[in-house]
C-alpha cells in the first residue's frame, strides 16, 4: 500500500515510537502523583514534551495545553470563549474545519451571533470584509477564527494580516494550525494570535493528543476560558483529567523532530508536489484541472479534479494498492463543502481527489502512481 492520505492522518515516526514505548511498561506514573519516582519520572516527561512543541511553535511552554486532539482544542476555545464572556460574537470562515463549523453553527442555533467570511476561488479568506465586520458592532466582544492552512485544498490564509487587523481591533483570533504544524515556520512571538490548535497525528506523532495553545496577555496573566472538562485542575485549570503520558511523550518527540527537520521537510514535500504534478500534466493534461494555486499553500497537499471521472469510483478502484481521498476524513459523507464555497459545482467536486504527501514519500512511489493511473 502506497500511502497518500497524510492529511488525514500520518504514520508514526519510528523515533516517537521508540520514545514512548518505555512509559506503556517501565514509566506508567501518575505525573499529578506527588514524591515518589514514578510520578516525578512522569511529571519531567509531560514538561519535556510541553518544552520541545513550544519551540516548534516559539511561545512560551505554560501556554501549551495539552487536548485529545484539535477537534477538542477548537471546541474548547469556541464554547469557552464565548462562556466566559457576554455579548460574545464569532467571526469564521466558510471553509473552515468541521469542528469549527459546527460548533459556531451549534453556537448560532443557541442565539451566538456568528458571521461566515466568504473566501475566493482558491479559499482565501476575505480580509477586508474581515475588516468591515469588525469595524462595526463594537459593543459586542469578537472571537475570530480562522484556518491557518485548508486541509483540503492547502490553501494558507495570511495571518500575518488577520492577526494584525484582530490587534487594530482589540479582538482575540484563534486559528486551526493542523495541517501547518510542521510544514510551515510559525512564530506566535511575533504574531498577535490568542489561540492556536493543532495535533500530533498530522506530523508523525500518535493519534489522541493534540494542543490548545492558550497565549497569556502582556502582563503575562493567563486568558479566561470555561473549561469543557471540570475535575482535578490539570492543564493550569483549562482540561481536567489525568494526562496521557505516553501520547504527550510522543507528540512531543514529534514536535521536536518537526523543529529539527522542518527546513528539508518543507524542501522534499515542494519538489515532490512539484514532480506529481509535472507527472499529470504529462499524461492527464486533457482532464486535468487544479483546485488551489500552487503559490501561498501547504506544501504536500494536492487537490485536483479529473474532468468525467468520478472520484469515489476512482478512489475505490486504486484502494489496493494507493490511499487517497475525497477530501476530508471528518466529513467524508459529504460533498466537500470547501470546494463548494470556492465555486465548484457538484459536478466539478464529484470529480475532484487530494492526496496529500509525507516525509516519506518518495518519486518513485509517484511514478508507481501515475502508471496505474494511466492504464
Amino acid at each position: 500500500m502506497i500511502y497518500f492520505d497524510n492529511s488525514a492522518t500520518t504514520p508514526v515516526h519510528p523515533e516517537v515510537f521508540d520514545a514512548m514505548l518505555p512509559f506503556f511498561k517501565e514509566e506508567y506514573g501518575n505525573p499529578s502523583s506527588k514524591y515518589y519516582t514514578l510520578a516525578e519520572n512522569a511529571k519531567k516527561a509531560v514538561e519535556e514534551a510541553r518544552f520541545h512543541i513550544a519551540e516548534l511553535l516559539k511561545c512560551d511552554p505554560d501556554e501549551v495545553v495539552f487536548t485529545s486532539g484539535a477537534t477538542e482544542s477548537n471546541n474548547m476555545v469556541l464554547k469557552g470563549y464565548l462562556d466566559t464572556r457576554s455579548g460574545v460574537r464569532i467571526i469564521t470562515t466558510k471553509t473552515e474545519h468541521p469542528s469549527v463549523l459546527d460548533t459556531a453553527q451549534y453556537l448560532e442555533s443557541h442565539g451566538v451571533k456568528v458571521h461566515y467570511l466568504d473566501v475566493d476561488t482558491y479559499g482565501f479568506c476575505d480580509v477586508d470584509q474581515l475588516d468591515t465586520l469588525l469595524e462595526s458592532d463594537h459593543h459586542l466582544k469578537t472571537l475570530v477564527s480562522v484556518v491557518w492552512g485548508n486541509n483540503e485544498i492547502g490553501t494558507l490564509n495570511d495571518l500575518s494580516t488577520i492577526s494584525s487587523i484582530c490587534a487594530k481591533h482589540g479582538v482575540s483570533l484563534h486559528t486551526d494550525a493542523t495541517q501547518v504544524a510542521g510544514k510551515v515556520e510559525i512564530d506566535l512571538s511575533s504574531q498577535v494570535i490568542t489561540f492556536l490548535s493543532l495535533s500530533s497525528h498530522k506530523i508523525h506523532g500518535p493519534k489522541g493528543i493534540g494542543a490548545c495553545i492558550i497565549k497569556k496577555d502582556a502582563l503575562g496573566i493567563r486568558t479566561k476560558l470555561t473549561p469543557l472538562l471540570h475535575g482535578g485542575g490539570q492543564e493550569f485549570g483549562y482540561r481536567s483529567g489525568t494526562l496521557n503520558v505516553h501520547n504527550i511523550v510522543g507528540f512531543g518527540k514529534a514536535a521536536e523532530i518537526a523543529k529539527r527537520d522542518l527546513r528539508s521537510t518543507m524542501k522534499h514535500l515542494a519538489e515532490l508536489e512539484q514532480y506529481l504534478l509535472q507527472k499529470l500534466h504529462e499524461k492527464l493534461s486533457g482532464i486535468l484541472h487544479l483546485n488551489s494555486r500552487a503559490a501561498t499553500k501547504i506544501p504536500g497537499i494536492v487537490n485536483i479534479r479529473f474532468e468525467g471521472v468520478n472520484n469515489e469510483l476512482l478512489v475505490k478502484k486504486l484502494a489496493d494498492h494507493f490511499a487517497i481521498s475525497t477530501g476530508s476524513a471528518c466529513s467524508s459523507s459529504k460533498p466537500s463543502h470547501v470546494l463548494q464555497s470556492i465555486g465548484l459545482t457538484l459536478d466539478q467536486v464529484r470529480s475532484s481527489v487530494r492526496i496529500s504527501l509525507s516525509r516519506f514519500n518518495t518519486r518513485d512511489e509517484i511514478d508507481l502512481f501515475i502508471d496505474t493511473l494511466t492504464r
